[in-house]
């Protein structure tokens, strides 16, 4: 088995670098946190690097005193594990940590993924990294405590959108039940994660209200971003996550996007669909990826342009 390779390859090492995708969301951190705290447990010496600061968002999940922003190359590490990663694109500059590794390993669950380590254990079928890392954790013998067991469950949690989407499966009820057992405050965290919303947020929210252009016969709903538009009510890239479930939850729709222009001028594309069109293949077109129901890419271009070139493709699969 490919974990059992993996299981060997953390016992040799000492240092052990964790490197989650660009713009981390809960899958990625809560991932590499838990993985950090049950690599410290093993007496190793975990790091994990991301790319950008933490959304405040996941500020109180434990494990954060193993975790920075990378600013430059740390010495050379024996082995690097990147987690929920489809590609080396999606590990930005960290690339140079992960290309200097003796040994890499890759853990991820996207239908896109590249298999760009060494060893990579790459399961389409879960939910969440979360439920990788919970697998490979309690294959090493490691006991899941309170700090693990919130890591993994924000994960897990926030990847099948609280439990309601449609890669949510019986083996992830069963591991989110032994997560409570294992002290899980599940109130505290929905609260936290999927209740909680800054005014700036708020603010947001009702912009891409107003801005949501539905075609195709109310199938596709569109939503634009710009950078002034987030300048001009103070909100910061953290709270762009999750605007499309709001075209992805109007009654008829299919296919929901944000796309959103960065300073730079290229345009973040995100993508969701609800029982059968494949985003990821749209994705996969641009160099981006993901999963059937939720994909996304980065391009750059005239944002009215772009827009009238996603409809063209959309409309190819509605």
């Amino acid at each position: 088995m490919i974990e059992n390779e993996i299981i060997s390859l953390i016992k040799d090492a000492d240092a052990i670098a964790i490197l989650p995708h660009v713009s981390a969301d809960g899958d990625a951190l809560g991932s590499s946190l838990a993985l950090a705290l049950a690599l410290n447990a093993l007496n190793k010496k975990p790091a994990v690097y991301f790319e950008e600061e933490m959304p405040n968002t996941y500020s109180f999940l434990p494990g954060r005193e193993f975790a920075e922003v990378y600013s430059e190359k740390p010495d050379k590490y024996g082995l690097v594990i990147a987690l929920d990663t489809g590609d080396m694109e999606r590990l930005g500059k960290r690339a140079a940590i992960f290309n200097d590794a003796d040994s890499t390993v890759n853990i991820d669950h996207h239908t896109t993924n590249t298999q760009f380590a060494q060893l990579n254990l790459v399961n389409t079928n879960s939910s969440a990294v979360g439920e990788l890392i919970y697998q490979l954790i309690k294959m090493m013998g490691i006991d899941i405590d309170k700090d693990i067991a919130t890591c993994l469950y924000v994960a897990i949690a926030t990847d099948t959108g609280g439990f309601r989407y449609s890669n949510t499966t019986p083996v992830t009820h069963q591991i989110a039940a032994d997560l409570i057992n294992n002290g899980v405050d599940v109130s505290y965290i929905t609260q936290t994660v999927f209740e909680t919303l800054s005014l700036q947020k708020v603010k947001l929210m009702g912009k891409a209200v107003e801005s949501l252009e539905l075609l195709e016969n109310g199938k596709l709903a569109i939503i634009k971003i710009t950078d002034d538009l987030l300048k001009n009510i103070g909100a910061r890239e953290e709270d762009c996550e999750g605007i499309v479930n709001i075209g992805r939850n109007i009654e008829g729709v299919e296919v929901a996007v944000v796309i959103r222009q960065r300073e730079g001028g290229d345009l973040k594309i995100n993508f969701r669909s609800k029982n059968y069109v494949d985003v990821s293949a749209i994705a996969n077109r641009h160099s981006g990826g993901g999963h059937k129901r939720a994909a996304g890419c980065t391009i750059k271009g005239d944002i009215n342009d772009i827009k009238e070139m996603l409809i063209k493709e959309i409309q190819e699969v509605l």
